[in-house]
């Protein structure tokens, strides 16, 4: 793999942090989550963070977070559902490594969402389907498309290996 950090994308409930953490572990590389990060700094959860400071707040969070992991390296960084949606956020991770989108249906992903209130985009069913539709087509600028319907962790992590020893995606990077 000539890959040096892979940034994990795809809707909420994909498994992007359960998937880090074991890509990372079979990797020998440093696993790191960015709502787990904002949620130490800020000393709240997401859920309390959009509450009280709002989504625009937290989405400022998520590029701040990014630039302060970007000089790592040999890192797996799962992103938040909504990190790669914003334009800026998915060309500074097109180009800082490789990104892999985690494709899982909608009632997959709904029987996976708790409904405890810590995802706070999940409250309404309608909105969460509109929602869906929209960031699949900012996930489909991954690099790599990594259908994991009804797979366990251990079979995607394989995928993702797999995949990219076949075959390295070309990385586009700023001109020398």
């Amino acid at each position: 793999m000539t890959a040096d950090k892979i940034y994990l994308v795809g809707f909420m409930a994909a498994g992007k942090s359960t998937v880090g953490r074991v890509l990372a572990q079979r990797l020998g590389w440093q696993a790191e989550d960015i709502d787990s990060l904002i949620e130490q700094r800020e000393r709240m959860t997401v859920a309390d963070i959009f509450a009280r400071h709002g989504e625009p707040y937290f989405r400022r969070s998520e590029r701040e977070m990014l630039r302060l992991l970007q000089p790592m390296r040999h890192v797996v960084v799962a992103t938040g559902g909504g990190t790669f949606v914003d334009a800026e956020n998915r060309d500074f991770m097109n180009l800082d490594g490789v990104s892999i989108w985690l494709d899982v249906p909608l009632p997959e992903l709904v029987a996976r969402i708790p409904l405890d209130g810590r995802r706070p985009l999940a409250a309404d069913k309608a909105a969460l389907e509109q929602l869906y539709l929209a960031r699949r087509e900012s996930y489909r600028h991954a690099h790599v498309h990594i259908d994991s319907t009804h797979l366990a962790v251990d079979d995607v992590v394989g995928k993702i290996v797999d995949t990219l020893t076949a075959r390295p995606p070309v990385l586009a990077r700023p001109p020398a």
